[in-house]
């Protein structure tokens, strides 16, 4: 039978539980336009597919279908429609993500709380709601939103079957894992282990009916995962656009490669970086059980992680002598599995990893932690669940110290007033039930400000700071990596922590300066620029000189000159590459001249350098190389047909050509850039160079 839902009367608990998610609508919706595009490679892919169904479908990043995105579709659905409907804008790309958030943090509480009260409930959503990188997720148009609000759809369809034996509730779990690949391949089935696990051992079903409804789901999942990829492979080449993050135009290799196994091994043909660093070193930081407690990883989700950790062996302890068809310990397999599944694969994958990637381990961190903490509050007679409760706060207390001195700068008050009170607290707790009742409750509330205190405070610095670029991440400045793209022509600068945007002026580029750490404004000045110096700092060199400067180990190099106006803005991405610029005004309305008579109006090197474009037009731009410039979309031979066939008016100069010293991947939009540069007379807009194709028909 399910445990009743908590002490207070039902008027008392929706009363809470709607002010949690008031609270978090308010979080997640406040000043959401100020991060613009936010991720401008994923905006002028649901513009494209507000324009052209068959965009929508497969997820193109222009309308004119040249090439798609490097991830499948289903999130793309849900902003495209929403920009079909509302028209484009930052609001019409960025609520739905924010919806789904507030979306998440609900359904979250009605899992827990159907296992474990509504006090667990309230405890495991407010702390998903707080998680810095959960408020920047779901403030952002990355498809994790989507995936994490599949995820925990999937668990509690789980933990459904698993009380009822319903075959049927199982199968949406599947459906909803397998609707989870679309949004981001195989890291849905990351939970897979768990969920599974959790119907095996609890379901009160016969052992036979077990593995035929297990297998049943399966195929549900690889119906709803499959379709999609089924019929993009039938489908001709020559019909759709090229399938982008792939070498070969098969949506199988983005799959299992640059999506699938190359992210565990490193081995990512046509990704930034190329292939796979050496030993525990990949070119995407260490590796190891210690990666998520990092600088730049631990202030993202990891506050109540070893709380999470050690009452996951508190809640096993506990239900080891439960009958098989135990709720709380199915409970407690579906969130453990799924944090030591997930967490494991996020510290030891050697490929392309990104911190806000953690916004995956949130839901399982904070479900863990409000039902251990319940559990052991509620043996509090007992001395043992009291000294783990105490040992749990005074720890959780001394992490989030560790964490908030990780930026010195920014409310230095706030980690000296969590540790002191909370090592009170947790002596408070030893000895609640001997302090009046009134005292209890207070030792109760305090022991929740504290554990919640540090990440609150990141979250709302995290909701008040614009973010743009592919690689943004939570809290204030200093709490992680912190890269801002250059402005103009002398190539961006590369810097790590609170460096400011490059500056340029019109003429003959020079070299721009990246210094690691809080660096100093790079200068350049639009133009033919020459590759930038970067002081030995954090991140290995990447291809064509375009270096991460103090990202992780090795010698950052300068990045190349770059010919165009560069923008940067909000905290996150490299500029050009993992940013898109914001262009001129005198360049969009040259762009916009007889515009209808092109079927791209522009053609530009890498995906966020021709997404700027495009959404400031609201016509296609042809990503050449697609998303790291490395995809073989189109070949020079291709390329030449279009430009003779009078389907391209222009080709903007710079970008991010990563092909062209790449160890993997294509360099046909070096070539293309070249030919361009050989063949056709620049013309200077507004510091961005162009050139008039139009000239070859």
């Amino acid at each position: 039978m399910v445990p009743p839902p908590g002490r207070g009367s039902p008027l008392a608990r929706r009363a809470a539980l709607g002010g949690l998610l008031a609270g978090t609508a308010v979080l997640y919706l406040w000043g959401l336009s100020a991060s613009g595009w936010a991720n401008a490679f994923y905006a002028a892919a649901a513009q494209a597919g507000s324009q052209s169904w068959e965009a929508w479908f497969f997820g193109s990043s222009d309308a004119a279908n040249s090439i798609t995105v490097d991830k499948p579709p289903a999130s793309l659905w849900i902003t495209g429609l929403s920009v079909r409907i509302f028209g484009l804008s930052s609001w019409s790309v960025l609520v739905p993500e924010a919806l789904m958030g507030v979306g998440a943090v609900w359904l979250l509480y009605a899992t827990v709380r159907r296992t474990a009260g509504h006090a667990a409930g309230l405890l495991a959503a407010g702390a998903l709601a707080l998680t810095p990188v959960a408020v920047l997720m779901f403030r952002y148009n990355n498809p994790d939103a989507l995936l994490v609000l599949l995820l925990i759809g999937s668990a509690y369809t789980t933990l459904r079957a698993v009380e009822s034996g319903r075959t049927r509730w199982l199968l949406l779990a599947g459906a909803l894992i397998g609707f989870g690949f679309l949004t981001k391949m195989l890291q849905a089935f990351l939970v897979l282990p768990a969920l599974s696990a959790a119907w095996m051992t609890a379901a009160p079903v016969g052992i036979g009916r077990r593995i035929r409804d297990l297998a049943l789901a399966g195929v549900a999942m690889l119906v709803t995962a499959g379709w999609w990829v089924l019929v993009v492979d039938l489908w001709p080449a020559d019909a759709r656009p090229y399938i982008g993050g792939s070498q070969d135009n098969n949506v199988l290799e983005l799959v299992f490669g640059y999506n699938g196994f190359g992210r565990l091994t490193g081995n990512e043909v046509g990704s930034v970086g190329g292939q796979g660093g050496a030993g525990g070193a990949g070119r995407w930081g260490e590796t190891g059980l210690t990666r998520l407690f990092n600088a730049e990883m631990g202030g993202q989700a990891a506050w109540l992680l070893p709380a999470a950790l050690l009452l996951l062996l508190a809640l096993l302890w506990y239900t080891r002598r439960a009958p098989r068809t135990d709720h709380l310990r199915a409970a407690t397999i579906v969130w453990g599995g799924w944090l030591l599944v997930t967490g494991l694969v996020f510290s030891l994958m050697a490929g392309i990893f990104h911190s806000y990637y953690l916004v995956a381990l949130a839901p399982a961190i904070a479900a863990v932690a409000g039902i251990g903490a319940v559990v052991l509050w509620r043996r509090r007679a007992e001395l043992t669940p009291r000294i783990t409760l105490a040992v749990v706060l005074a720890g959780t207390a001394v992490w989030a110290f560790v964490l908030l001195g990780r930026t010195p700068d920014w409310q230095p008050w706030l980690a000296w007033t969590v540790l002191v009170v909370g090592v009170v607290a947790a002596f408070g707790l030893v000895a609640v039930n001997r302090l009046p009742r009134t005292l209890g409750v207070t030792a109760v509330a305090v022991a929740v400000v504290v554990a919640l205190a540090g990440p609150a405070g990141y979250s709302v610095v995290t909701a008040a700071t614009p973010h743009s670029g592919a690689i943004p991440t939570a809290g204030p400045e200093g709490s992680g990596m912190r890269m801002a793209g250059g402005r103009g022509g002398g190539g961006p600068t590369r810097q790590l922590g609170t460096g400011q945007p490059g500056t340029g002026q019109p003429g003959t580029g020079q070299p721009g300066t990246g210094q690691p750490g809080t660096g100093q404004p790079g200068t350049g000045q639009p133009g033919t620029g020459q590759p930038g110096t970067g002081q030995p700092g954090a991140g290995g060199p990447v291809p064509n000189g375009g270096g991460f400067g103090g990202a992780r180990g090795g010698n950052g190099q300068g990045a190349p000159g770059v010919q165009g106006a560069g923008q940067a803005g909000g905290r996150g991405g490299f500029g050009g590459l993992l940013g898109a610029s914001t262009p001129p005004a005198g360049v969009v309305q040259l762009l916009e001249v007889d515009a209808s008579s092109y079927k791209w109006v522009a053609a530009a090197s890498g995906s966020n350098n021709a997404a700027g474009y495009q959404l400031a037009t609201g016509d296609s731009v042809m990503p050449v190389g697609g998303y790291n410039g490395t995809d073989p979309s189109p070949t020079l031979a291709q390329f030449q047909q279009l430009v003779a066939a009078g389907q391209i008016h222009y080709f903007i100069g710079g970008g991010m050509m990563m092909g062209g010293a790449s160890a993997s991947g294509s360099n046909q939009s070096k070539q293309i850039s070249d030919w361009v540069a050989a063949t056709f007379t620049p013309v200077t807009v507004d510091g961005v160079t162009l050139y008039d194709l139009s000239a070859a028909s």
